[in-house]
């Protein structure tokens, strides 16, 4: 029984509402928030009304829209009940009644398939996605029309079902109104309308159906062996062989979709994954080993629900979609509700953990596949939430809307370049990539080498007024991170800009000042963007670095000519690219190129003449 508390009248927010939220019940309930027009904005279930409702109104509220929401307040309901599970349903109905703003709301199932197995002589099997009261059975109802389509498509090749839309009660067939269609002459029908099949016969076939449908295949199995038997007695091997083939036909479907110990029956399984924007739960509905319904949704988070939230009010949902009544309900973490008479497990290992596992991964399959989705049709909702997933992640003020990596590449000291790459709403911006050459560093010393580009890189920036990035990152760990903090702090611009450095090793991101790092999940979009960013500096700096040191060997070579300088090297590579050619060019392209003083010089030196 429902215990009723309203407060129907607030004149300012301050004051009447104040005093109610001093004043509630520390039960479990729901609790509704509405607007100065009395528009509802949100409904929620509580285990202790009081604390949950007050959390609302704390100075440290955190997320955007629920201080958004918040702030819209002007009155408040509540309903005490008996216990968490009650509220959650209550909660569960009041948001399909009334549709608040601020709430999560699944899709309806109105357009879900069902197979029905109509309540007549002779049943039809069928699909609909009409549910009529006259006593039919209907199964499902079916997320896609695919697996209902297969599974009816697999019984109609088992078994020789009518499909007439005939009433075949037994005094109309022994009037004998009917006659045998096309479809008794195609051996798709064994003709119940002439009575040429039994109605024992044909009850017996549906009875296995109705097993098939269920996951429970030991009737079909039966019916077709006795069969298959009857026929050899009879020798009639042909009719034999034809029903033989069907039990192989049952068998590959089962096989198919059996995925877990038989014993397993009568299970619902949930597993879940989110990001910032979304959670995206899957669920299936295991009979006797065998998935008989998947349904996989999204759900948009409208008040950064937690994951535990979002799985609780999904459970109740899905569960009231497909009329499930499972005694046990597998889950990939704890919750704090309990169920009456249902038993919520988190599996450890065996089979039920690899059932949760495979719902996980059906969960994670289908954001990946909503994502590319959103990123071919709305690629600019794509990278808006990526920037807010890596705002978030690596703790900056700004979204990371523009970001600058650097990496050292050199060998032994010799050679050395360091790399600076863009990305700009995380993709590269290869017009701004930059290449130094270090002024001030001698030798193998990539703490100073970075402190001395960082330096170089924003005083320019700074000089010509241009933009500066909201993220640098540096390839390496702590100390390339301390030499490039110095720089900033000594430019002013340490606390203005985040800086992080990615260590290659275990992927560790290193943020100044914190001898932690932070490790991120290895499949994160923010992670992908900080390698790529990391692989792409370091590609640039190495390819920079592989000309400049073939240049340098080449004009090695070309230097050891006596009278000709660092000048004429670069003149004559500049028009016949390649030592190789410079070696093959006779007297008077050298000459033309030089003048027929160093021309003759050098063509003497390839050319073994003193």
């Amino acid at each position: 029984m429902y215990i009723q508390k309203s407060f129907p009248y607030f004149c300012n927010m301050n004051s009447h509402l104040e005093l109610q939220l001093k004043t509630l019940p520390s039960d479990p309930g729901v609790y509704r928030y509405y607007d100065k027009n009395g528009q509802l904005l949100y409904v929620g279930k509580a285990k202790n009304l009081k604390k949950r409702v007050l959390s609302y109104f704390n100075k440290n509220l955190s997320g955007y829209r629920t201080k958004i929401m918040v702030g819209k307040i002007y009155r408040l309901e509540t309903t005490v009940v008996n216990s968490e599970y009650d509220a959650l349903l209550l909660e569960n109905n009041l948001i399909k009644e009334h549709q608040p703003f601020y709430n999560v709301m699944m899709k309806d199932d109105k357009s879900f398939p069902w197979i029905c197995i109509k309540n007549e002589d002779f049943p039809r099997i069928f699909m609909t996605r009409t549910l009529i009261k006259d006593g039919s059975e209907y199964y499902g109802p079916y997320a896609k029309v695919r697996p209902a389509k297969v599974l009816l498509d697999t019984i109609k090749h088992i078994y020789k079902i009518r499909t007439c839309n005939l009433n075949l009660a037994p005094s109309k067939i022994a009037e004998g109104k009917y006659k045998v269609c096309l479809e008794y002459h195609i051996k798709n029908c064994e003709g119940p309308c002439e009575m040429l099949e039994s109605k024992e016969d044909y009850d017996r076939k549906v009875e296995a159906i109705r097993g098939i449908i269920k996951g429970d295949f030991r009737k079909a199995k039966e019916y077709l062996v006795n069969q298959m038997m009857r026929f050899a007695e009879n020798l009639e091997f042909e009719n034999a062989q034809v029903v033989k083939e069907r039990m192989d036909l049952l068998e590959d479907y089962q096989h198919k979709h059996t995925v877990v110990n038989p014993n397993i029956d009568e299970v619902d399984v949930f597993g879940m994954t989110s990001d910032e924007t979304a959670a995206y739960v899957n669920y299936f509905k295991i009979q006797n080993g065998n998935i008989i319904q998947s349904y996989t949704t999204e759900i948009k988070k409208v008040l950064e629900e937690s994951d535990e939230d979002i799985l609780e009010e999904a459970i109740i949902e899905i569960r009231q979609k497909f009329l499930s009544d499972s005694k046990e309900i597998l889950i990939p973490f704890h919750l704090s509700f309990e169920i009456p008479n249902v038993k919520l497990i988190v599996p450890k290992v065996g089979d039920k953990k690899r059932i949760v596992e495979l719902s996980e991964k059906n969960a994670k399959e289908y954001r990946i596949e909503k994502l590319k989705q959103v990123q071919i049709v709305d690629p600019e909702r794509h990278t808006n939430r990526i920037m807010a997933e890596m705002q978030k992640l690596l703790r900056m003020p700004t979204e990371p809307r523009h970001i600058e990596g650097f990496d050292n590449s050199n060998i032994q000291g010799t050679n050395p370049v360091s790399a600076c790459v863009v990305f700009k709403d995380g993709k590269p911006s290869k017009n701004d990539y930059r290449i130094f050459h270090p002024k001030t560093v001698v030798g193998a010393n990539d703490f100073a080498t970075m402190e001395e580009v960082i330096y170089r890189r924003y005083k320019r920036l700074l000089d010509e007024n241009e933009p500066l990035p909201q993220l640098i990152l540096i390839d390496g760990g702590k100390g390339q991170l301390s030499s490039a903090v110095k720089s900033l702090k000594l430019l002013g611009l340490y606390g203005k800009i985040t800086i992080i450095g990615i260590a290659k090793r275990l992927e560790e991101i290193y943020f100044p000042e914190d001898s932690i790092p932070l490790y991120l999940d290895k499949k994160s979009e923010t992670l992908k963007i900080l390698q790529r960013v990391r692989d792409e500096s370091h590609r640039f700096g190495v390819k920079h670095h592989r000309t400049r040191r073939k240049n340098s060997t080449i004009k090695s070579e070309l230097e050891e000519i006596p009278g000709v300088g660092e000048k004429s090297v670069e003149l004559l590579l500049s028009k016949l690219k390649s030592v190789k050619r410079i070696k093959e060019s006779s007297l008077e392209t050298l000459e033309e190129i030089l003048g027929k003083s160093k021309g003759k010089v050098v063509w003497e030196y390839f050319n073994g003449t003193e």
